[in-house]
């Protein structure tokens, strides 16, 4: 029996960002369900928790920062990989890994993606 797909929850607020993740992950074997804000996503996340999470930081409506720290105070989804994919600077990477509050992400991609950095970090993520 083969293995079952791992879920991908993509977080953006750019269609085309949305599509070019989605894609990517199915061509290599994943499942993907996307949100364009934080509401969007916490709403996907109660529906079928995912395997891995890709956050953008900067959307409408609730951020990936308010997103991120939902999920991280949860006891229920805290231990579920967030990957923070932003075209914010490497600053953002510095302010978000020392959060007392929170942990650091699992992982911190800036656009433009690099495919084989993106795809690398899901495989590893994704148990």
């Amino acid at each position: 029996m083969p293995a079952e797909k791992k879920t991908i929850l993509i977080v953006d607020d750019e269609p085309d960002v949305l599509t070019y993740l989605s894609t990517l992950f199915e061509d290599n074997g994943y499942l993907t369900a996307r949100a364009r804000d934080g509401n969007e996503a916490l709403a996907r996340v109660k529906e079928k928790a995912p395997d891995v999470v890709t956050l953008d930081i900067t959307m409408p409506n609730k951020s990936g920062v308010k997103f991120y720290r939902e999920m991280k105070e949860s006891a229920e989804w805290k231990k579920i990989p967030i990957v923070i994919v932003t075209g914010v600077a490497g600053e953002f990477k510095n302010f978000i890994s020392t959060r007392r509050q929170v942990p650091p992400p699992e992982g911190y991609l800036q656009k433009p993606i690099d495919a084989k950095e993106i795809l690398a970090l899901a495989k590893k993520l994704a148990k």
